[in-house]
């Protein structure tokens, strides 16, 4: 079954390096499902303003946390376009000219407008999805938010309306007269790794580390040998 493609339209299309772009659905989802921290535009009282936030996809849906009556949350409440991009490394490029120098990469750029989630159905399931985005398995294995703390925090769905992914990927692309140049070249992948769980120091002596923060460490670690 072929994916869902977003209109291309002046607002997502791609100009610079075309063949780069991808308009497909599952490739957006994809880099935005594997990125930890995604970076969200605005554009308040005429200042553009850009800043980092943990998320999580679900459908169509960005979810976003942040302080009851916080700038990003009023700001997206309102209705306003918002642009949210991700960008992950996959490898620095060194060419022989410092021209081609460049990085393997996926980034994915949406366009949306938001609502705050204010269901309680709506809320639990934007905590868990926040929540296992950090870990998978960790919603189940952790206090959920009390009335106290969800009553200091907005949760705001964005809707992807527009989306496109670039995607470069390769080895060098050095002019034909460079070739010859006596300067390495070549591609240094980059690759996320789980390091070891550190217990926190109040943490019970008997609490033992948990089965799916080892199958996390073995996933990622598998990922990064690919």
């Amino acid at each position: 079954m072929e994916s869902r493609r977003y209109d291309v339209t002046p607002r997502n299309k791609i100009v610079r390096v075309p063949n780069r772009a991808s308009y497909d659905e599952a490739t957006v989802h994809a880099i935005l499902d594997e990125a930890r921290i995604c970076h969200v535009g605005m554009a308040i009282g005429g200042q553009p303003v850009v800043i980092p936030m943990f998320f999580a996809r679900v459908g169509e849906d960005v979810l976003i946390h942040g302080a009851n009556k916080g700038r990003i949350t009023r700001y997206i409440e309102s209705g306003a376009t918002v642009c949210i991009t991700v960008t992950l490394l996959d490898g620095l490029v060194l060419a022989r000219s410092a021209f081609h120098h460049s990085m393997n990469y996926r980034s994915a750029v949406i366009y949306g407008t938001g609502r705050r989630l204010t269901d309680p159905e709506g809320v639990e399931q934007a905590v868990r999805a926040i929540t296992e985005k950090v870990v998978p398995g960790r919603a189940d294995d952790c206090r959920m938010p009390n009335p106290k703390e969800l009553a200091a925090t907005s949760f705001v769905a964005v809707r992807i309306e527009s989306a496109s992914a670039k995607v470069r990927a390769g080895g060098v692309a050095d002019e034909e007269e460079d070739m010859a140049l006596p300067h390495w070249a070549g591609v240094i992948p980059i690759r996320e790794v789980a390091l070891s769980p550190e217990a926190d120091a109040a943490l019970a002596e008997d609490t033992t580390l948990p089965g799916y923060l080892e199958e996390f460490r073995r996933r990622v670690a598998s990922k990064a040998a690919e």
